[in-house]
């Protein structure tokens, strides 16, 4: 029996009947996210216990929107291992520093989770032709799981996507379209063709089931961590999935019973050439204005407008979080540094977190006995960014 209720409008609360195709809220175009019956939940699930034999993101089953497990389109992704830092939490006076290391994914991201999810129901919604405009990890996680599930994958890259991307979505039997511009103007390309060509849209939460498969995230990070939610979570961002998939999971596990109201502190971490989400929490707005001419070596933070800004920004508030920037040359510099200290390749996108932590630790927001989180959401062997 599947749990879901509804599809609830993440802005004007509009209730949608479930197991039915859509993007986003008709009324207000903002995005959908999947609500379960979570009072029966919690006395059919036992906290840490898997759903009927399956693992990775699926170990979490009927906590997810997938009704028939033989539609699960999976490659093994979830249960990634959290690391204890201890060599970097020495250097900056912190005993309980932690990577989560989303680069052992399937094809080398957390992206696979989202994928994974939403190519699941694109599968059990009798859906057969996808597209998503991605600025690399997305597009090669979509690539991979529709290969898996015999579905036509249409992809929009910017032209000077990671060439390991490009590669990726070719092998797995993409078509690939590169633009010459950014994720925002691969989006509008998708847009303009979608319709004509039945494409179903997989775009950042423009459809309800990426943030499903990204809230494992936290589930994930729940029961690694004795049932005891961390003080802070450093986590890069672009579109904001994980972002908003994690505290999803939080409120979901709190009603289960699995933890209680306490939540970490959110920290956005964008790149300094390209910081929509930094520069409306600074300014106490509640939308982000797009960011003119986006520029940065971490191709997942080089998102110039998200529409889920609102969300993100509602987060940080919520969490008494905040938003940090990091320069190009200080993700490149770290990723040596974390490597060398922790033997963790990171993608320049979750390397930019320990310069973060480190201005925090800095201004005294920080302190020694803080519980600290910070995710690499990539692989950093896509990147050729260290000689």
């Amino acid at each position: 029996m599947n749990l879901v209720t509804h599809l609830e409008c993440s802005s004007c609360g509009n209730s949608l009947a479930p197991h039915q195709v859509y993007n986003v809220c008709p009324i207000c175009k903002l995005p959908l996210l999947v609500r379960y019956d979570l009072q029966e939940a919690k006395r059919r699930i036992t906290r840490g216990t898997q759903s009927g034999g399956l693992d990775g993101i699926w170990k979490y089953f009927q906590l997810m929107p997938v009704v028939h497990e033989k539609n699960v389109v999976s490659l093994g992704e979830g249960q990634t291992p959290l690391i204890h830092a201890k060599e970097l939490g020495r250097s900056l006076g912190l005993n309980e520093l932690f990577i989560k290391d989303e680069s052992l994914n399937p094809t080398g991201s957390f992206k696979a989770r989202g994928m994974s999810a939403a190519i699941s129901m694109a599968k059990e919604l009798g859906i057969q032709k996808v597209v998503v405009p991605s600025a690399g990890n997305a597009a090669s996680a979509m690539a991979a799981y529709a290969a898996q599930a015999n579905m036509e994958a249409q992809i929009f890259m910017p032209k000077d996507v990671p060439q390991a991307n490009y590669s990726e979505c070719k092998v797995f039997g993409a078509h690939v379209t590169l633009i010459d511009g950014v994720i925002s103007d691969c989006g509008r390309a998708v847009a303009e063709r979608k319709d004509k060509e039945g494409w179903f849209d997989l775009s950042t939460l423009k459809e309800p089931y990426r943030v499903e498969g990204k809230k494992t995230m936290g589930y994930e990070l729940a029961e690694q961590m004795g049932w005891k939610l961390p003080d802070w979570i450093f986590y890069p961002t672009g579109g904001g999935t994980g972002l908003i998939g994690m505290w999803k999971a939080f409120a979901e596990m709190e009603a289960l019973g699995w933890i209680g109201p306490e939540r970490p502190k959110m920290v956005v971490v964008q790149a300094s050439g390209c910081a929509p989400i930094v520069k409306a929490f600074q300014e106490e707005r509640s939308k982000a204005e797009p960011w003119p001419d986006p520029h940065t070596v971490a191709a997942g933070l080089r998102v110039p407008v998200a529409i889920a800004d609102f969300l993100m920004l509602r987060i940080l508030r919520e969490s008494g979080g905040t938003a940090v920037t990091v320069d190009d040359e200080e993700m490149k510099s770290t990723i040596r540094r974390i490597g060398a200290s922790e033997g963790i390749f990171c993608a320049p996108e979750g390397a930019a977190c320990l310069p973060a932590l480190e201005k925090l630790r800095r201004d005294g927001l920080i302190q020694p006995q803080d519980r600290i989180i910070l995710f690499n959401t990539g692989a950093g062997l896509k990147y050729p960014l260290v000689e």
